[in-house]
């Protein structure tokens, strides 16, 4: 006959532990939120790229994505395919996971970040050629400064 410990020990590690793990892990996640048009492959490819560095995602397809940027007060000469709400930032285009969670850490004074256009190697728009591009902090007034530049 096994013995008490081993039993609770088995059950633990078989049940109640692999539970509170994704319990963890899915506390652990960064909220998100993404409007973007359902025909574009490059979206999904950069909500992919967001779900593999530890953003839960919630995507919201639209086909009137011009209403979503004008409501989230982006400048038209900072926009791309998609808009993304991340805490109290908006994120516009293929921005890199890394500067979503500086921003998120250092908590500046920021409307959020945007890629313009669809910069080629950028986050969803790995095609196997890399254009040089800036990652913008921007402010609600329209102002930017660069955060980021990539590769």
């Amino acid at each position: 006959m096994k013995s008490p410990a081993l039993i609770f020990t088995l059950f633990f590690s078989l049940f109640v532990a692999p539970v509170a793990t994704e319990s963890a892990r899915a506390e652990s996640l960064i909220n998100m939120t993404v409007w973007k048009s359902p025909n574009c492959g490059c979206c999904t490819n950069w909500v992919a790229h967001m779900r593999r560095n530890g953003f839960n995602v919630i995507e919201k397809e639209t086909d009137d994505i011009g209403k979503i940027k004008k409501q989230s007060a982006i400048p038209e000469r900072l926009q791309a395919c998609h808009t993304a709400k991340v805490g109290d930032y908006v994120i516009e285009g293929h921005v890199h996971a890394k500067e979503v969670k500086r921003l998120l850490k250092t908590k500046l004074a920021a409307h959020g970040l945007a890629v313009p256009g669809m910069p080629s190697g950028s986050p969803g728009m790995e095609n196997g050629q890399y254009d040089r591009y800036d990652v913008l902090l921007f402010k609600r007034d329209g102002s930017t400064k660069v955060f980021g530049s990539y590769p």
